[in-house]
């Protein structure tokens, strides 16, 4: 589980090592989006257009794995990082469709309550949405776009009739105008797209 440390290792002559997603070295571009969920959510861009694909870049996996291979994660598939001494993936799910609604990313990719979701800021937002309270998801997606921004306008599009996602609906125009703000103040301003 995200909330205790992971210890792993511990020989004889090596102490054992603690794994803490929260203190690791993830720079900017990498933010735990969610620490019940275990999402980790990787920086897309500054702007978005509603049509945008919505999927994990080849740059943004090349730079996931340059952060996880320091902290004793190998690649064992190409969207699967494993710390077999931890018993901790890091899991990367693949859109089953090219207009596939973000709120499906984690369908057809089961995780251990121990395991991650590595996603995109929109995708991560849609897993907080379904998730939690209107209060508490609006607060944490306002948390989030203020390191990510979030593609809101394509998250507006796949909301769903059930009362989850209508009552996120009129928090929408609130959230455009966080993220307006957020991304024309430091320290997003500046910051380029990993592409």
């Amino acid at each position: 589980m995200f909330g205790r440390a992971i210890t792993w290792g511990g020989s004889e002559d090596v102490a054992p090592q603690t794994f803490d997603i929260r203190t690791a070295q993830l720079g900017v571009y990498l933010f735990v989006a969610d620490s019940r969920l275990n999402l980790l959510s990787v920086f897309d861009d500054l702007r978005y257009d509603r049509s945008d694909v919505d999927m994990l870049s080849p740059t943004m996996r090349r730079h996931v794995s340059e952060k996880l291979r320091p902290l004793g994660f190998k690649q064992v598939s190409g969207t699967t990082f494993e710390n077999r001494a931890a018993d901790v993936r890091f899991l990367m799910p693949k859109s089953h469709a090219l207009g596939a609604s973000p709120f499906d990313i984690s369908r057809y990719t089961p995780k251990r309550e121990q395991d991650f979701y590595v996603l995109t800021p929109t995708q991560a937002a849609c897993q907080i949405i379904d998730n939690y309270s209107l209060d508490h998801a609006v607060h944490a997606i306002k948390d989030l776009i203020s390191r990510q921004p979030v593609n809101l306008l394509r998250l507006a599009d796949y909301l769903e009739r059930k009362p989850t996602h209508q009552r996120f609906a009129g928090a929408l125009g609130h959230l455009q105008y966080f993220q307006r703000q957020a991304v024309t103040s430091d320290p997003l301003r500046t910051r380029r797209s990993l592409g």
